[in-house]
């Protein structure tokens, strides 16, 4: 999978823009500013969006070619965020040391979902929030972004298992405009997820 990220991160082109995601945008900016955790951080375009926010950001991926984007863009937009290159396996943090995680489409294998939003959602403060985008399964029909396998893809009912432990949990599924680079981009069908630990 690393070589998969790699391969497509190594383009000069910022593949799925430079700008941030707007829901997370959005969230973010209802927040104050504090510790933030972004998981399958790609090539840094919430980190850098969150760090000029005036927010603490930790960042991870896989991927060498992702953080030399990301590290690229941070200097360009004057910013700095801690970027560790590892996976959802390797990655080992303080538990309950952030008061905020993005989940940008970082779908994952069917059967490791439920475990590693387990192991991310520890990661979270008491009281902190969880902000998710992702691809819902109707998504499979559309050619605008996205795993093709249905099993990456998520349901309402998934994610309402993987934080039944989250205090407040609002999710809804939503038809969009994605216009985030070449690979996400036209109509979209995403669910998305904001939570209180």
């Amino acid at each position: 999978m690393n070589n998969f990220w790699d391969e497509r991160f190594s383009s000069k082109e910022y593949v799925y823009g430079i700008e941030p995601n707007n829901f997370l945008k959005e969230e973010l900016q209802k927040l104050t500013p504090g510790k933030i955790l972004l998981p399958g951080e790609g090539e840094g375009r919430n980190a850098a969006f969150a760090a000029k926010s005036g927010w603490q950001v930790t960042a991870f991926d896989p991927s060498v070619e992702g953080k030399k984007k990301a590290e690229k863009l941070a200097q360009q937009l004057q910013v700095e965020f801690e970027y560790l290159i590892h996976s959802y396996d390797t990655i080992e943090l303080k538990d309950e040391s952030f008061d905020c995680m993005g989940l940008v489409f970082t779908h994952m294998p069917a059967t490791k979902r439920n475990s590693y939003h387990q192991k991310l959602a520890s990661y979270l403060k008491a009281g902190g929030t969880l902000i998710l985008e992702g691809f819902s399964k109707k998504q499979i029909k559309n050619n605008t972004g996205g795993p093709q396998d249905i099993g990456m893809l998520f349901s309402k009912k998934e994610l309402q298992a993987d934080f039944a432990n989250f205090s407040k949990l609002e999710i809804t599924e939503q038809e969009v405009v994605l216009d985030e680079g070449p690979f996400h981009k036209g109509r979209a069908d995403v669910i998305r997820l904001v939570a209180t630990k």
